[in-house]
């Protein structure tokens, strides 16, 4: 997983990670927005983020907010 790597192409807003340089054989939509990319035994090559600014964006908030609260109840 040396090989790994990373782009972001900002004019159609989509981060792409790639894990292998395998051909990909196959997709599978893992949730909206978010596909995973497999070589022909089924092994995970890379990720495609569609509007990836967004999704980045509400991940992160959502995370911060998560442990905000957190630590809010472990003052309370």
């Amino acid at each position: 997983m040396n090989d790994s790597k990373l782009t972001y192409f900002e004019e159609e807003d989509i981060l792409h990670l790639v894990i292998s340089e395998d051909r990909e054989s196959d997709s599978v939509e893992i949730s909206p927005n978010i596909t995973a990319e497999m070589n022909e035994k089924g092994e995970l090559i890379g990720i495609e983020i569609l509007q990836a600014s967004s999704f980045l964006r509400d991940s992160i908030l959502e995370t911060t907010q998560a442990k905000l609260l957190q630590l809010g109840n472990k003052v309370a």
